[in-house]
């Protein structure tokens, strides 16, 4: 039971999130599959929310602290710049093809991001967030199952 603690709390990291949960759960741990893939999508989503609707109070904190408000500047400008042509195209449909990426740094932290500089919804948001960790972690689960038959 402890070891699905562990892969609760490992999915809610930012950019590890179900990305490494998950594997971690099937060949770390040698859990069950379908129970892995439910306790990190809860895991990943949990923190999403609260991101969302408190990022705006927190970057206004944060920018009373000059070098923070300079990374902070970085850090929004890059995502802007990245991900700014799909977004006004795509709009929502983007944000679940970005977070259903099973890459490094295009999980539901990023989409949250995503969500908060573009001004979408925070609701629509979510439901979009929660649409891209569902097809990310059944595409990380089924290759983690993948690589655990090659791996045997």
């Amino acid at each position: 039971m402890i070891h699905y603690l562990y892969v609760f709390l490992i999915s809610m990291l930012p950019f590890i999130e179900l990305r490494g949960a998950i594997p971690i759960g099937i060949l770390q741990f040698d859990l069950n599959p379908l129970f892995v893939l439910i306790v990190a999508i809860i895991g990943n989503l949990i923190p999403v929310p609260f991101f969302l609707v408190f990022l705006e109070d927190i970057e206004k904190h944060l920018r009373k602290y000059p070098q923070i408000a300079k990374k902070m500047d970085c850090i929004f400008e890059r995502t802007r710049r990245k991900s700014e042509d799909s977004v006004k195209r795509w709009e929502y449909l983007s944000l679940i093809i970005f977070v259903a990426i099973p890459l490094p740094g295009t999980g539901a932290w990023t989409g949250s991001l995503i969500a908060y500089l573009f001004g979408f919804e925070v609701k629509r948001a979510f439901f979009m967030i929660l649409f891209g960790v569902i097809i990310a972690g059944i595409i990380v689960l089924l290759a983690t199952l993948g690589a655990d038959t090659f791996l045997l």
